[in-house]
This record gives structure tokens, sequence and C-alpha cells, in this order.
């Protein structure tokens, strides 16, 4: 294979990883509270005191997502053939909730695609 053709067929393989979809990882369980990401990711907020911006900027529309025990967050997604889980997430922002779902994983983007919420 010439070089040219090898070039070609890496920057072929390279738009196919780049531009496809991410693909459910596993089924996965955390638990910890419910945030809202932009008051999270702008300012820190969380936690009792932040309760009642969290279920304004929720019940808005804003992104959601969960910080588990272990310090990890995870945007929180809607099944769009299902998205009644979502949206009970959505009711507990602020508050401590038991998630689960589909983890998947985009870049540096990991997320679960809730398929329950209490």
């Amino acid at each position: 294979m010439t070089w040219t053709k090898l070039a070609l067929s890496s920057v072929a393989l390279l738009a196919l990883l780049v531009g496809s979809p991410a693909t459910a990882q596993e089924e996965v369980a955390v638990q910890g509270e419910i945030l809202d990401m932009t008051c999270y990711l702008h300012k820190g907020s969380k936690g009792r005191r932040h309760r009642a911006c969290a279920e304004m900027c929720a019940e808005k529309g804003l992104p959601i997502g969960v910080l588990t025990d272990a310090d990890e967050v995870y945007l929180l997604i809607e099944d769009h053939d299902n998205p009644d889980p979502y949206a009970a997430a959505v009711k507990l922002a602020g508050k401590k909730a038991s998630i689960k779902g589909q983890k998947y994983s985009k870049g540096s983007v990991t997320a679960i695609m809730v398929t329950e919420a209490k």
C-alpha cells in the first residue's frame, strides 16, 4: 500500500471514529447527590444549601448529573423512548438518590441514560 493510500485510509478511519455515536458500555447503579450541572461546574454549588436552586435549574431543563460518594460526576441523560425515569431524577435535584441506567462515554464525557431514579 502506498503512503498516500495509507494516509487516506487513516483519515477515513479517524473520521468514522470521531463522528460515531457512543455505545452503551454497561448497566450501572450509583448513589449520590443529583446536581444541576450548570451551578456545579460554574460555581461548585452542591449540598443542602443549594437544593432550592438545583430544583429550580433542573425544572427549567438545565442539565443534571449525579455526584457519587466516590466523587465521580456523571451527566444524566434521558431515554427518549422512556422519559419517566429521567423526569423522576429531575424531581430529586439537590437530594441524595439512587440512579440506574446504561453508562455511555464519548471523549471525556461519561453519562448515564437513566432507567431508574429513586
